[in-house]
């Protein structure tokens, strides 16, 4: 089923022996268009750690509960590694800023090498995985089209079984076209972290005619979806 991935937001994590958190973000790659990890504030039971879980880690959603089941232990996710470990594009240049300001603040390894990406009118060069991106953080980035801006940002519809990005939500409601359209990743070229914004592979007339998209009503979902097993 798609759904808006920023609908996951705050959903229960439940372990098969207690409740772990809730998501606080999600974490996407630019390249293969692919969920990457959710975010899990842990609260007060890890003393606030935000630790990184893959999707294929959890169950179905529970629309109506708001809730992930998993089939994993307290004490498997409590072993899951922290998100200094594998930090989002606006993480890591946020880091770099602070150090060039005189803070010394900690990172945790990466799972990648080194990457070079643009930062505005400087360049920083430091480990981290160069198209990891937090949805939260892109959320209301302006489109550049071929021939100009229209509209901005609003969300990916997702696939809740594969968390493969299936498009990008368009709002053009401030351009006077008042709609949400979907605009294929492919047609996605870059997405710029220091100007906040995606420049995408099409002319405004062709993002404004595209398929337009309204949220769905899931209030007749049964209260127990089924699940799955990980992946």
């Amino acid at each position: 089923m798609q759904r808006r991935a920023s609908a996951f937001s705050g959903y229960a994590i439940e372990a098969t022996d207690g409740h772990v958190g809730v998501v606080d973000d999600i974490l996407f790659e630019d390249d293969t268009w692919n969920l990457r990890w959710f975010v899990i504030n842990t609260g007060s039971w890890l003393a606030g750690r935000k630790i990184l879980i893959h999707p294929s880690s959890l169950e179905r959603p529970d629309i109506r509960e708001r809730a992930f089941p998993m089939m994993l232990t307290m004490a498997k996710v409590e072993a899951s590694p922290d998100i200094s470990s594998d930090e989002p594009v606006s993480g890591q240049m946020d880091r770099d800023l602070n150090t060039s300001y005189g803070q010394n603040p900690s990172w945790g390894d990466s799972f990648y090498g080194t990457a070079t990406w643009s930062g505005g009118s400087q360049t920083a060069s430091r480990p981290g995985n160069p198209h990891l991106r937090s949805l939260f953080e892109v959320m209301g980035y302006h489109i550049h089209a071929l021939d100009g801006d229209i509209g901005h940002f609003a969300d990916f519809l997702v696939d809740d079984e594969t968390w493969k990005i299936e498009y990008a939500v368009v709002d053009t409601k401030n351009w006077g076209f008042g709609k949400h359209v979907l605009v294929a990743p492919a047609d996605i070229k870059d997405i710029n972290w220091a100007d906040r914004y995606f420049r995408i592979d099409l002319t405004r007339y062709r993002i404004k005619s595209g398929s337009s998209w309204k949220e769905p009503d899931f209030s007749d979902q049964p209260k127990n979806l089924p699940f799955r097993n990980p992946a």
